[in-house]
């Protein structure tokens, strides 16, 4: 009761407060427009207590009316019209904003209070959702590509972390569980901005970046995709010109825009996993990545960011981490041949940049080539990372440390194991000459090591180790050489006289080369009555004339450096076919001999057995 006899009270008085500012405005202007006003503050106070709503009157609209009113009367008006006029509007304004502002007290119900809380929500969720995060919320979930949702030209950017989106589930935002379609506009260009705004400017457009379209529909998001490659580049050219050291802030935007783009779910579908002969491989058409016109550009930009002389090492290295190298690795098994060619470029300029991941990269790559050799044999990066590596070696101090030559005698000799070698042999045997080039002594541990891996029926992969061979010979010393000869001629005999004639044309063209053949005159003793005996059975019986001119070659080079020697390998060898025929000629009588006893049984008949020989007869 004594609520309700003060909510009374209260209607009174401001009833009576509205007639009496009304009477006097009409009384003071009326050509005023200022009733308008008076009127739409009557019925907002008496709606409030009947619980109605009439705010669709827009108040902002009718206070601009009763001031341009105001305005025209005042010209007519004497100085206590004037005074009269201030008082009357800045008691009635006041008014005014006390019923905005307050709300007569009743119990509310359920569905207001919750349509309030909801209101709440949303407000708070719009709020952070247009304002920019400067920390990157940290998500190990790199393997997916971000989403985004803009709105005009200069509006804040939400990203999420959900990295698996796809750009048309990105451009889509919800509001009160109602999917409500957002823009992606284009941001203004960095020369239409002070230099003061351009950091921010640079920012906005990284994090407009992280949106990942879905390129396997060539006709969907077609303005936002080109949108979205002008600002790439727009960012390269914008990193490349840079003047100043990059902050935290700009390098952690930039790694979670690289991430958001590059660590992403392959769109290539996969070869079998079985290890394939690299002519079955050439023979098929590269896949080609379809993002391949935004993914390049994200590699030029991080590139262009590695290289940069105003990117600090010691920032940067916290957030191009273990973790980042670890995941740009992975990207070395990607289908799309332009891609792996853009990772080898910027992981050598990390390798460079960052002494303090050398190690973990090494490191990772002989994991890398670890699972390959034993495991899988099907990697598309081998090459590359081959390539890497020769860079790498080459660079290697003097003396060689020993986990160097561990990498040697576990990884990249091993890689001589998979059939798929062909694919990569180039530069791995570029990475095997430059260890031979930095440590002689290490020619016997590659050689035999190439034995050891040296295949027997596969002829092409055979003349890829000749030629490898040849490279090490080339650039071993005497002392070593003499290590390893022996078993290293025993197989350069079978492979010269191999029927297989670029096997044996391969092996014969060794002779060609003044450094190996220099090192086989030195020690001709040894090596001659190794291969000798090849050499005979080429020139005599090879069915490929060009083997036969190159072993005829081969011989006169021997006979020339040392007669007596190739004499006495001659005549041991005509010794050695000469007991090989007789043990023959034996060995087919004992055959005919058991041939006829099987014939005759258990007969005691006597046979005659008529030989060149003369054996005369046999009896039972």
């Amino acid at each position: 009761m004594k609520g309700n006899s003060s909510h009374g009270l209260l209607f009174s008085n401001l009833t009576f407060l509205l007639l009496t500012g009304l009477g006097l405005n009409l009384l003071l202007f009326p050509s005023s427009l200022s009733l308008a006003f008076y009127l739409y503050v009557s019925l907002l106070f008496l709606s409030r207590l009947k619980s109605a709503s009439i705010s669709s009157i827009p108040l902002l609209l009718l206070l601009e009316i009763d001031r341009r009113g105001r305005e025209t009367n005042r010209v007519r008006l004497n100085a206590t019209g004037i005074v009269t006029e201030m008082v009357l509007h800045l008691l009635l304004t006041t008014f005014g904003k006390f019923l905005f502002c307050c709300r007569l007290p009743r119990k509310p119900s359920k569905s207001t209070e919750h349509r309030e809380g909801a209101g709440t929500i949303i407000s708070s969720s719009n709020a952070s959702t247009s304002s920019r995060s400067n920390d990157l919320a940290a998500n190990n979930n790199h393997a997916n590509a971000g989403t985004g949702s803009f709105s005009g030209p200069n509006s804040a950017l939400s990203i999420g972390q959900n990295h698996g989106s796809k750009a048309s589930q990105g451009l889509n935002s919800k509001s009160n569980g109602n999917s409500q379609a957002t823009t992606y506009e284009a941001l203004p260009g960095f020369k239409d901005v002070p230099n003061s705004e351009k950091q921010g400017l640079f920012i906005k457009k990284l994090n407009m970046c992280c949106v990942v379209f879905d390129f396997t529909d060539p006709s969907k998001n077609l303005k936002e995709k080109d949108i979205k490659r002008q600002t790439l580049i727009e960012l390269v050219d914008y990193v490349a010109s840079v003047n100043g050291k990059l902050s935290e802030n700009v390098i952690q935007e930039i790694v979670k825009m690289v991430s958001s783009n590059l660590f992403r779910t392959p769109t290539i579908p996969s070869r079998d996993n079985k290890a394939l002969e690299a002519f079955d491989l050439e023979e098929e058409e590269p896949s080609m990545d379809p993002a391949w016109p935004h993914l390049q550009v994200v590699y030029e930009f991080l590139l262009r960011f590695v290289a940069s002389p105003e990117t600090d090492a010691k920032l940067a290295k916290r957030y191009i981490d273990h973790s980042f190298v670890l995941r740009l690795l992975d990207l070395f098994d990607s289908e799309d041949p332009r891609e792996r060619d853009y990772l080898k470029t910027v992981l050598h300029r990390i390798y460079g940049k960052f002494m303090v991941h050398r190690p973990f990269i090494r490191k990772s790559i002989n994991n890398i080539f670890y699972r390959f050799i034993f495991e899988t044999e099907k990697h598309n990066g081998i090459a590359e990372l081959l390539e890497i590596l020769g860079s790498i070696i080459n660079g290697f101090a003097l003396p060689l440390k020993e986990e160097h030559k561990l990498f040697l005698v576990r990884a990249l000799i091993p890689l001589h194991k998979p059939k798929c070698i062909p694919m990569y042999h180039q530069q791995l045997s570029y990475c095997i000459t430059q260890f031979v080039e930095k440590d002689c002594k290490l020619a016997d541990t590659i050689i035999r090591g190439l034995l050891k891996y040296w295949p027997i029926t596969n002829s092409s992969k055979e003349v890829m180790f000749l030629g490898e061979l040849e490279e090490v010979l080339e650039a071993t010393q005497p002392a070593e050489f003499q290590r390893c000869m022996v078993p290293l001629f025993r197989q350069i005999g079978r492979c010269l006289s191999s029927s297989h004639f670029q096997v044996a044309e391969r092996t014969l063209f060794l002779w060609n080369n003044t450094q190996i053949e220099n090192l086989i005159k030195q020690n001709r003793k040894v090596i001659l009555p190794i291969i000798f005996p090849g050499l005979e059975r080429n020139s005599r019986n090879h069915w490929n004339q060009a083997v036969q001119n190159l072993t005829q070659n081969v011989r006169k080079i021997f006979s020339d450096a040392d007669p007596e020697l190739f004499e006495e390998c001659l005549l041991k060898f005509q010794e050695e076919t000469q007991e090989k025929d007789v043990k023959s000629r034996r060995e087919a009588k004992w055959k005919r001999l058991e041939e006829i006893a099987a014939a005759n049984g258990a007969s005691n008949e006597a046979v005659l057995i008529s030989t060149k020989g003369g054996l005369g007869a046999a009896t039972g």
